[in-house]
């Protein structure tokens, strides 16, 4: 492969490649959870939930596509195991069928998870002006953002 040379140098990229890595595996791993609560939720607010997941898995679902191109423009392969995403997610497996409002719970644990390992990223990013990262990072937070106040909002009493 030719070398690459868009203005950030190789120990940068890699550091911003590594930081993207812990989010695409988070992303991933908080695609499955919700996928896996889409199909197992039940109770009084099955059809909502059941319709709020879909939507919120799809989104999860191309998310996880632009952050894995973007690890791959910096010049490094994103990873794509469920043993790579264990180690690198900071976002746990859920054993067994939570009640639903367990699994608000959880979600909106995760959609904050994501945005902190988001937010964690951003230093590095700014200094070497990658605007390009960036500006995933400030998208990817605003929509996980935004779905953990949606989330929240059905905690209400």
């Amino acid at each position: 492969m030719s070398k690459i040379d868009i203005g950030i140098s190789d120990n940068d990229r890699k550091a911003i490649a590594d930081g993207l890595s812990r989010l695409l595996a988070d992303t991933y791993t908080l695609y499955l959870k919700t996928h896996n609560f889409h199909w197992n939720v039940t109770g009084p607010m099955f059809q909502t939930l059941h319709l709020m997941f879909e939507t919120q898995y799809n989104e999860l679902a191309l998310a996880v596509d632009l952050v894995a191109e973007r690890i791959r423009a910096l010049g490094y392969p994103a990873p794509g195991t469920y043993s790579e995403y264990a180690k690198l997610s900071s976002i746990t497996e859920t054993a067994g069928v939570p009640k639903a409002e367990k699994m608000i719970e959880l979600l909106v644990d995760g959609q904050e998870s994501v945005v902190r390992t988001a937010r964690s990223i951003f230093p590095l990013v700014e200094k070497v002006n990658d605007e390009p990262t960036a500006d995933l990072l400030t998208q990817r937070m605003q929509v996980h953002e935004k779905t953990a106040w949606m989330l929240r909002s059905l905690l209400e009493k």
